[in-house]
């Protein structure tokens, strides 16, 4: 039985102290989030579902560094973006597996079955992310993990240079130029297709 009375910061010293159950509730917890930070980075179910796996062993083997940890949802995003920026150069120069909505997990489609559009917005809506997602595939790997974390997944500067273990002039820096290559990626394909 869940135990949704304890903080993380609880259930993080217990399981730093060896209580498997409270490791159980902190996945329980996560998932959800470094599944849909890993999927806005790979764009792949199958590889977001690995970075999951892999995040939480990960978790797990440093058990007792946890008693050391200040801010568990930083540090946990920490290994899932470092972890999700190997995939992205391992894959480089790969080709990528395209995936419809039907591969995804229920819950995902059912979220998004309930944005119901009309045929026409769905095609510009899908068109658009698309070239958003092409755009974003060129970006440098730290580049385009600064965007999508601030950008589609709303995490601030300050948080964003705790996950990445950088300066946040570093994070202002790399989401400026990102967006600036992207408009002009953006851009150009558009003066292509006038």
């Amino acid at each position: 039985m869940r135990d949704m009375s304890k903080t993380v910061p609880e259930l993080v010293e217990s399981f730093a102290k060896g209580d498997q159950s409270a490791f159980a509730e902190l996945v329980t917890r996560y998932r959800k989030k470094v599944y849909s930070l890993a999927y806005q980075i790979l764009r792949n179910h199958l590889d977001a579902d690995e970075v999951v796996q892999e995040t939480f062993v990960r978790i797990y083997r440093r058990q007792k560094e946890l008693a050391n940890v200040k801010y568990f949802s930083t540090f946990l995003l920490r290994i899932a973006t470092n972890y999700s920026i190997d995939l992205l150069r391992k894959r480089k120069g790969h080709s990528k597996i395209e995936e419809d909505s039907s591969s995804l997990p229920g819950t995902v489609q059912l979220d998004l079955a309930r944005r119901v559009v009309t045929p026409s917005q769905k095609f510009e809506s899908k068109r658009l992310g698309a070239e958003i997602e092409k755009a974003l595939d060129r970006l440098p790997p730290r580049q385009k993990m600064t965007a999508i974390l601030h950008d589609v997944e709303g995490y601030t500067k300050t948080e964003i240079a705790g996950i990445l273990e950088c300066p946040e002039a570093t994070v202002r820096s790399n989401l400026h130029i990102a967006r600036t290559k992207l408009r002009k990626i953006l851009k150009h394909k558009h003066k292509r297709k006038e």
